[in-house]
């Protein structure tokens, strides 16, 4: 059975900075394509916030580019967000979420909480 396993968030001042963890275990077959970061305010629809592809390229949401910065560890099936500067219009339930061509699986989100 595959888990999806998300750490790191909390409570942080406007500017400052948090680290999530997404571990994955369990077996997936046909591999991990990409291991992606969203997160879902309040009231809003579920949006993506970065993307990392099994060769490491990365792709970020506009709205968090040259504040955050995704990582993957392939030898230790985790996958990670550096959030840097962060504001009030980051608070969000934050979701890791793992894919391939075939299937797709999500962890149970970690909320994230930035205090003015």
């Amino acid at each position: 059975q595959v888990q999806l396993v998300e750490s790191g968030g909390g409570l942080v001042q406007a500017g400052g900075s948090l680290r999530l963890s997404c571990v994955v275990s369990g077996r997936i077959q046909g591999g991990v394509e990409t291991m992606n970061w969203y997160r879902q305010a309040p009231e809003k629809q579920r949006e993506l916030v970065a993307t990392i592809e099994s060769g490491g390229r990365t792709n970020y949401a506009d709205s968090v580019k040259g504040r955050f910065a995704i990582s993957r560890d392939n030898t230790k099936n985790t996958v990670s967000l550096q959030m840097n500067n962060l504001s009030p219009e980051d608070a969000a339930v934050y979701f890791c979420n793992i894919r391939n061509a075939w299937k797709e699986f999500w962890g149970q989100g970690t909320q994230v909480t930035v205090s003015s």
